[in-house]
């Protein structure tokens, strides 16, 4: 692997000092995680986006961050892309810190993200945003060529301008260019955003391929449902702060609707356990701070805060259908 350069110019990043893996159930019991984040905390100005978030994402897992908008989904992302600046804590990838390495050249190490909302040059067409992708590509499997053999529809389309392609055709290139870059880890902001149920069932259909090639997946989403079939390992935040964590098969759908929502059920490290307090606190009464815990998350990281609407199963937690764009 290449080594990435200090984002302040010249120095080197430095091997992680004080590594010491944690494994829940089911997890490597001597495994080393690829992506470690430890104690991250994030501010957007005076507004303190995440606060103290760690986890762990060990090679060839689905690991799922979920939670209502303003949770600090999407700001976990883009800090690990380097596209924000943690006010305290660090990021290791594959023991290495590159906490202030540049966002470029975490992508020529291996960490790349499929941005929210696909984030494509409107005016340049198909092939010419996956040659973008190719721009930090690393040597490995993936190719334009390999991209269009995942996606049938795209060869035959790929004179043809990304403005002019639907939402699920639009994510599908986004995923294209990511993939091109031959990343190690595979940060995907909310695939389903904006598009019908069946565009989403049609893009995540096509994750198990993309696995196959040894990549690992950290997947932001809002639909719950869809996150807990897709992940091997899950994380609920709240207003910045976890809130559940823990494979799929070991938290119930009241324990996964009570981490979502802020409700005195969940806590940090377990659904059923009290949580720390501070911000509302994540488990405390819908009196408390920031309009209570139990209430809207504030706006930020995506939009206005709003939690899906309850409408049966999973918990009651299931997003309203959209429409593709």
């Amino acid at each position: 692997m290449s080594t990435p350069e200090n984002d302040e110019g010249g120095e080197t990043a430095r091997p992680a000092d004080g590594a010491s893996p944690t494994t829940g159930a089911g997890r490597p019991a001597n495994g080393t995680p690829l992506l470690e984040i430890r104690d991250l905390t994030v501010h957007h100005g005076q507004l303190r986006a995440l606060d103290h978030i760690s986890l762990q994402v060990f090679p060839g897992e689905v690991y799922a961050i979920i939670g209502a908008n303003g949770a600090g989904k999407s700001t976990l992302l883009r800090t690990i892309a380097g596209l924000h600046r943690p006010t305290d804590g660090s990021i290791v990838f594959d023991g290495t810190d590159v906490t202030r390495v540049r966002p470029e050249r975490r992508a020529m190490s291996g960490i790349v993200m499929v941005p929210e909302g696909r984030r494509l040059f409107p005016s340049l067409t198909v092939e010419e945003n996956l040659q973008v992708g190719a721009t930090y590509a690393r040597k490995g499997p993936w190719t334009i060529e390999r991209v269009y053999e995942l996606f049938a529809w795209m060869k035959d389309r790929r004179t043809q301008r990304t403005a002019q392609l639907s939402g699920g055709e639009q994510q599908s290139v986004a995923i294209g260019r990511a993939l091109v870059a031959n990343p190690r880890v595979l940060l995907l902001d909310e695939l389903s955003l904006g598009l019908a149920p069946v565009v989403v069932q049609r893009v995540y259909g096509m994750l198990p391929q993309i696995l196959a090639t040894g990549l690992t997946v950290l997947l932001v989403e809002q639909d719950v449902s869809q996150a807990l079939r897709v992940a091997s390992h899950l994380q609920c935040l709240l207003e910045g702060r976890t809130t559940l964590e823990g494979r799929p098969s070991d938290v119930t759908a009241a324990e996964v609707e009570a981490a979502y929502f802020g409700l005195a059920t969940a806590g940090y490290g377990g659904a059923g356990s009290p949580s720390p307090a501070g911000h509302g606190g994540a488990g405390s009464p819908s009196s408390a701070g920031h309009g209570g815990a139990a209430s809207p998350s504030p706006g930020g990281d995506g939009g206005p805060g709003r939690p899906p609407v309850s409408r049966g199963g999973l918990g009651g937690i299931v997003p309203p259908e959209e429409t593709e764009t």
